[in-house]
This record gives structure tokens, sequence and C-alpha cells, in this order.
């Protein structure tokens, strides 16, 4: 059985006269997608690594993110557990299978940790980013088992670490360093952008939090690599 797309496509090699099999025309595919080029880079994010690190998070606060900086990895779990008895929310969290996490000192709080997937009863989640984007604010989500998508999405609250050294200039760098550490042929099934906690103003301009995910996004940016 063949789907639509098959159908579409083989419609226009009939067209055109061609199988797609010709090797002057795959060789030119090929190219085209290795020397991709690169669109306009703004200016904004072309700074030295402390600026990016000050712009990621004025851009974020302004989203109305919050930001705290910590100089190690093993800081994590407190900054974690203080976001959380600040706001007075529950001291449960949910993280993924991603190592740098797990590998981190929970035990050491009073939080009580799950792994896996949400079901979309966690008030609280813990995700690492792939990377920011200074220009924006915005955080580099990559699914799978490692970060969930669902702990994206579900919880009310979202907790994300950000390793300082991962925060770039501007998009293309996250999309070539993606496709540098990944490989094009085994890229995470989505990418997910996230600047900002959920909100719209759809209905009469009124802004409200949460209405497509989480209601606060809180950002952690770590000074050593994580």
């Amino acid at each position: 059985m063949t789907s639509a797309r098959d159908d579409i496509l083989a419609n226009i090699r009939r067209s055109l006269g061609v199988t797609g099999a010709e090797a002057p025309r795959r060789s030119n595919v090929a190219t085209r997608l290795e020397n991709a080029p690169r669109g306009l880079i703004p200016a904004r994010g072309q700074i030295d690594p402390t600026a990016r690190v000050a712009l990621f998070r004025e851009q974020a606060e302004r989203a109305q993110a919050s930001v705290m900086e910590v100089a190690r990895r093993a800081d994590v779990p407190g900054e974690v557990a203080r976001f959380l008895r600040d706001r007075n929310l529950p001291a449960t969290i949910r993280i993924g299978a991603d190592s740098r996490l797990a590998g981190m000192q929970w035990g050491e709080t009073a939080l009580e940790v799950s792994a896996g997937r949400s079901n979309g009863g966690d008030p609280n989640a813990v995700s690492h980013a792939f990377g920011g984007v200074a220009e924006s604010g915005t955080l580099a989500m990559l699914s799978g088992p490692d970060n969930p998508t669902t702990l994206n999405f579900l919880p009310d609250n979202h907790i994300v670490v950000v390793a300082a050294s991962d925060i770039a200039g501007d998009y293309e760098t996250v999309w070539t360093r993606l496709r540098e550490q990944v490989g094009k042929g085994t890229m995470p099934r989505t990418v997910n952008l996230i600047t900002g906690p959920s909100r719209s103003a759809d209905i009469e301009q009124t802004l409200l939090l949460g209405a497509h995910g989480p209601r606060t996004l809180h950002i952690i940016i770590v000074g050593e690599s994580v």
C-alpha cells in the first residue's frame, strides 16, 4: 500500500519523465542538503559567552520565566527544592532517564523523585535542555526517554536545567550543533522550542497562563558543563 505522499511524488516523476534514481539528480539533492545555506543571523546574539548568558536570562525573564544561575551541577537539587519551597509547591518532581539529572544527589534534599514520562498527574517536572538561544531566551528540548516531551507540557510547573556552555547566540547554531552531535539520520522525533511559560490571549485578549502547558517555567543555568 502506498501513501498519498508516494502517489504525489510518483505523479511528479512521471510528468518530468524521471524515476528519482538518476545519479546526477540524487547527487544534486545530496549536495544541496549537505551544503544548505545559512539564513540571516541577527547580530544581537553574536557576543561573548558571558554576555550571551546575560542576554539569555534577560530575554527569558522578559517572557515571564524565572531564572537562577548556579556554579555547579551539584547545586541543582538544592535550587529545585528552594524554588518549590518558596512557592509552597509540593516537594515532588518527575524526571526522565537523562543521566545528567539521574546522577544528581536528589537524596540530599527532601524531594520525592519519580522517573519516566508524565501521565498528567505530576505537579512538577525537571528536564534538561539540549541548549538555549540567547537572542530570544528560548530553550531547545529534544524528545525521547531522556527528557520525555510530556514533561514539557503536562505538569503545572516546569524546571529546566541548561548548561551555560550550551547557550548559543542564535537558532542556527543550535541546529548545527544538533546535526553534528546527533546526526541527520538519527534526529529526535521532535524538537520543542520553549520561550517562557505557556500562555494565550486568544479570548478577549486577556492573558492566561498555563493555557497549553506549564503555568510556570524556572530555568537553572549551570556554570560548569553538565
